[in-house]
């Protein structure tokens, strides 16, 4: 934790609170959040900036930006209630899309199963968030937690 706000809430990210939904444009959002890792074509103009704060950070944020060209909303995605909405089927570029850059991409040939992860914050410790999935046809097959030694 970095800090409190005026309200005396955690402070997430620096910066955050600069930012209004509806009214901050994207330059808005570059200004306080930096250049973002991938853009993320949403369609009919929309897009989506994506900011992971890594690759030892536990959060990725995801900023939807309209049209319009102003902030929609904003999410930090690497949230175990996240990571619960993955499923056995989902293609890597759906989990890609959805939770931003993996920490790491290890291949286990003789299993025929390539594993991502993302380091995340969960109650009091820090945890890694690990994908499982078939490297022939890119889908999850299951999913598992590693606890960080140390901490």
């Amino acid at each position: 934790m970095f800090g409190c706000d005026r309200n005396g809430n955690p402070i997430q990210e620096f910066g955050l609170d600069k930012l209004q939904k509806g009214i901050s444009s994207e330059a808005d959002v570059r200004g306080v959040m930096g250049q973002p890792d991938t853009i993320w074509d949403d369609g009919n103009g929309a897009r989506t900036l994506e900011y992971p704060k890594g690759p030892e950070g536990i959060r990725t944020w995801m900023f939807a930006i309209g049209a319009s060209g102003t902030l929609v909303d904003y999410t930090q995605v690497l949230t175990q209630e996240h990571f619960d909405t993955i499923r056995p089927g989902m293609s890597a570029e759906q989990i890609r899309r959805q939770f931003g850059r993996p920490r790491s991409v290890v291949q286990f040939a003789r299993k025929n199963e390539e594993v991502w992860d993302w380091k995340y914050h969960y109650v009091h410790e820090d945890r890694l968030f690990n994908v499982h999935f078939d490297m022939t046809t890119r889908k999850v097959v299951r999913m598992s937690i590693s606890e960080i030694s140390g901490h």
